[in-house]
């Protein structure tokens, strides 16, 4: 992603169809949805690192995006890993506890990857197993010694997903000589590519401050309630709310069908003035380093997640993504990193539907 970025230009990320081959790992995609398509064949998050903080159950792949930077050999290939809880009783207002972010980079010349580029039109993959690496049948992370104890061919993350892999095919298929590649239904989203291109001028954008918000508070039904310096004080909140959305969407709408903001050390596009991290908020990674933003996933992704569309589900207003400024490399080569997550506002009752 980050090789074809205009300086200072934000990059948007759109979802296309495209053939699964091209998803691979030797390929460097961005992609949403699938199993992830490892980088490092070696240290993957362990089950543990990829736990919901709440229910403690296995996070799900949601997305990867490439992004080296150019300047470093180091960074030559570089990838961050955005993982989410498929439970929706964990995703409460604001809250970033569903989500783990890991980064991981490699120089030019290493261990698992040729030299010079595959063609766009090799259908080629890793062969993780002859670096020590077993994936979960059902996710694609690391199973490490983990596999079905009847046939000791079909490897899982964890206990979890082994029933679920049982009761969705793998009872049928267990001990046949071709092995079972069968996935079950509803744990991986669906795939698709991200394609990028910068993001239009935004010289037309205006946030409509003098016109009447449909939302703003309707004074005459509540002035019996509040006094007129409480309706005052709730009015300009109102409007200011209301001015700041009103910019976010008229930023989106220049290409509405954005998925994703890249555009690393600058400022996310809040969906709200509320709940914005200040630096204190924001941790520094283990090398002592300050994070710094790199991208956001916007509420169209969504979409295109078929997540039950129902009010107690996986939902954001935008998820921003914080990553090491010095893209450290010491230690475990996927290194997790940081997620805000920002709700669009809930209004009380005094501001209306």
């Amino acid at each position: 992603m980050a090789a074809s970025m205009q300086e200072n230009a934000v990059e948007l990320g759109f979802v296309e169809k495209a053939e699964n081959w091209r998803l691979t790992s030797p390929h460097f995609p961005s992609k949403i949805g699938g199993k992830p398509s490892w980088l490092a064949f070696s240290n993957l998050p362990c089950n543990e690192r990829l736990q919901c903080k709440l229910c403690k159950k296995e996070c799900i792949f949601l997305l990867q995006v490439y992004s080296p930077i150019d300047d470093r050999d180091d960074t030559f290939h570089r990838v961050v890993f955005l993982f989410v809880c498929r439970n929706p009783s964990c995703h409460t207002h604001n809250s970033n506890e569903p989500f783990h972010a890991f980064r991981c980079q490699l120089p030019r010349r290493n261990e698992f990857y040729d030299f010079e580029p595959v063609s766009d039109d090799t259908n080629v993959n890793v062969d993780c197993e002859k670096f020590g690496i077993y994936l979960c049948q059902v996710c694609g992370c690391d199973a490490g010694s983990k596999k079905c104890s009847k046939c000791h061919k079909v490897r899982y993350c964890s206990r979890d997903h082994q029933i679920i892999h049982w009761k969705n095919g793998h009872k049928e298929n267990c001990g046949k000589a071709d092995g079972d590649q069968s996935v079950p239904p509803k744990v991986l989203f669906p795939e698709y590519e991200i394609v990028t291109e910068p993001e239009p001028q935004a010289d037309n954008i205006t946030t409509n401050q003098d016109e009447e918000s449909e939302t703003h508070y309707n004074l005459k039904e509540t002035r019996e309630t509040f006094s007129t310096e409480e309706l005052e004080s709730m009015a300009v909140k109102a409007t200011k709310d209301d001015d700041h959305f009103q910019a976010f969407k008229d930023r989106v709408n220049l290409e509405p069908d954005q998925v994703l903001r890249y555009d690393r050390g600058k400022e996310p596009l809040w969906v709200s003035r509320h709940h914005k991290p200040s630096q204190e908020d924001i941790p520094s990674c283990q090398c002592g380093a300050p994070r710094i933003f790199e991208f956001q996933v916007m509420p169209q992704l969504l979409l295109h997640l078929d997540v039950d569309k129902v009010e107690s589900s996986i939902d954001w207003g935008t998820l921003a993504v914080y990553t090491c400024e010095a893209s450290c490399n010491h230690g475990s080569p996927y290194h997790e990193e940081f997620v805000w997550k920002q709700d669009y506002e809930i209004k009380s009752e005094a501001q209306g539907d």
